[in-house]
């Protein structure tokens, strides 16, 4: 499974919010091999809210994830009402992200939008919480909980929030999103094709060409939808199902060999304007 890696794009833009009440800090690449700390001990002492925030940011600047985490909690905790404990609460989100706490930073994100929705690091705390569920996608033979949880997420960001800098990605990751469901549909489909389980195969291609047209899976849907209706002795659906797929993507291999199948039995494609197929394939675009 390819990821767009937007880490380092998403560090910036973080570091630069931050920057609005604080001294400002490029972030670089972050290092590894971060060394272990009693975390207790490092925020016991009670310290100026400006001078722990501070501190957790030039903390994230040198990679050392675990101290930026320990500040910026120490924040929240002693200046629990302060304007640093607000920033101190998505940095946090942030932090525990880039450290692959996906739960943990879920969580803090959503907290940070439910007490200040208005803020403007709103956009980007609920972006985390997209990016958290984003990064746990799975390859298409496992459950896709996260792929149906990242797009609420990310859907969230572009509906709540059009003018922010995170909708065009949120964008992009929701439409991988939407491909990775419409392949675990197309996975199973194949399944109870090749075992000749016609009905429920052909459920999961339509399922398909219903509700993610605009994926690269939606060929494929088309041809298996042609050769499951042959099989089943329903010619005239799956020469729809065939013309359709030569109306909107008439270079494609699919199409040629679904021609090549209904060919075998002495069929072409032709549309039935009474299926359902005629009528969902007004709506194609011919690609996604």
């Amino acid at each position: 499974m390819f990821f767009v890696d937007i880490s380092a794009t998403a560090l910036r833009r973080a570091c630069a919010a931050a920057a609005l009440i604080a001294l400002p800090l490029v972030v670089s690449g972050c290092m590894s091999g971060e060394a272990d700390i009693d975390l207790a001990t490092y925020v016991e002492q009670t310290e100026p809210a400006d001078a722990l925030y501070n501190q957790g940011l030039a903390n994230l600047n040198a990679g050392r994830f675990k101290e930026a985490s320990a500040k910026f909690d120490a924040v929240d905790r002693q200046h629990p009402y302060s304007e640093f404990a607000r920033k101190s609460m998505v940095m946090g989100a942030f932090t525990n992200y880039r450290q692959g706490k996906y739960d943990e930073a879920i969580n803090a994100a959503k907290r940070y939008v439910s007490l200040y929705p208005s803020s403007p690091d709103a956009a980007y705390a609920q972006y985390i919480v997209g990016l958290s569920y984003f990064r746990q996608i799975r390859d298409v033979t496992q459950d896709q909980k996260e792929s149906r949880r990242a797009i609420e997420a990310m859907e969230e960001v572009v509906q709540r929030w059009p003018e922010s800098d995170y909708v065009d990605d949120a964008r992009s990751k929701v439409r991988f999103a939407r491909d990775q469901l419409a392949g675990k549909e197309m996975q199973v489909g194949r399944y109870y094709l090749e075992r000749r389980e016609y009905i429920a195969a052909v459920k999961r291609f339509r399922y398909v060409v219903e509700n993610y047209s605009n994926t690269r899976h939606i060929e494929e849907a088309l041809a298996r939808l042609t050769e499951a209706y042959l099989s089943m002795g329903l010619q005239s659906e799956a020469q729809t199902a065939a013309a359709v797929l030569g109306h909107n993507y008439p270079d494609s291999q699919w199409y040629r060999d679904s021609f090549a199948l209904l060919q075998t039995g002495g069929l072409s494609p032709r549309e039935n304007s009474g299926s359902w197929l005629s009528k969902i394939g007004k709506t194609l675009t011919g690609g996604a």
